[in-house]
């Protein structure tokens, strides 16, 4: 945003020299290298000031206005999630009134919250462990076929 203002200052400034767009765009680019406007934006500027403007500064845009502060949502998003960190985007989306695109962006990257994956639990198992569970589950499994499904075990 400095940057910009300062390239239309300078642009400015070589219209009441009396420079073309042309001359005005290789001065810039030297000055201000990579963070240099772009040519159509240099001219652009450059027409509207030989036109008569004084006001360098960028007009205000149409569009949709902001309707509320990223830092006051991270707040109430992280203020809610302090209460149960079981919500999930879309009821906290609800509760807040903030889009679910937002939340997200919000709890992922601001708060860098991620789900817990329930196969990290999996993986914690030993090998042997979950394989004789699984091979316990096979013979109460083959039971109950065996017995037309009417396979019950006391407990």
């Amino acid at each position: 945003m400095q940057r910009s203002l300062e390239q239309r200052m300078a642009i400015k400034f070589c219209v009441k020299l009396e420079k073309s767009a042309a001359e005005t765009i290789p001065m810039l680019k030297k000055a201000f290298g990579v963070d240099c406007l772009s040519d159509r934006q240099i001219f652009r500027w450059h027409k509207a000031f030989a036109e008569g403007r004084e006001d360098v500064n960028d007009e205000n845009r149409a569009g949709r206005p902001s309707t509320s502060s990223f830092d006051d949502n991270v707040k109430r998003v992280r203020d809610l999630l302090n209460t149960d960190r079981r919500l999930s985007v879309r009821l906290i989306s609800e509760t807040l009134d903030i889009t679910k695109t937002i939340v997200h962006e919000i709890v992922s990257e601001c708060l860098g919250m991620r789900k817990k994956a329930c196969t990290d639990a999996l993986k914690a198992i030993p090998e042997n462990d979950y394989r004789a569970a699984f091979d316990a589950w096979k013979t109460l499994w083959n039971r109950c076929v065996d017995a037309g499904g009417m396979y019950f075990e006391r407990f």
